[in-house]
């Protein structure tokens, strides 16, 4: 992964090999409030089934799309990462042309 070191010197990145942990607790925290949207509409739908229902529909979309969301987020994170290595080839390969 990195070393403790690598947070005090500026010759790698640390964000790429982060920003999987910080993927995987947006997943763990999206079910959790999914799942948390679902226990309520249960007990709303014990009042008013038709806004229970749309709740835990609701909830459960919500769950799959905040993962949607962090999937799309972590990926652009690392795209830009991608973007600076391939740019540094680049620059390394027209250094030695001249």
């Amino acid at each position: 992964m990195f070393g403790i070191g690598d947070l005090f010197q500026w010759e790698r990145f640390v964000t790429p090999t982060v920003i999987k942990v910080f993927y995987w607790l947006a997943v763990v925290i999206s079910i959790l409030l999914g799942a948390a949207g679902a226990v309520s509409s249960l007990s709303t739908m014990a009042f008013n089934p038709f806004v229970g229902m749309i709740f835990l529909i609701v909830s459960l979309l919500g769950a799959v799309m905040g993962i949607v969301a962090a999937r799309i987020l972590a990926e652009l994170v690392l795209i830009v990462f991608r973007i600076n290595e391939h740019l540094g080839a680049i620059r390394n390969q027209g250094s030695g042309l001249r």
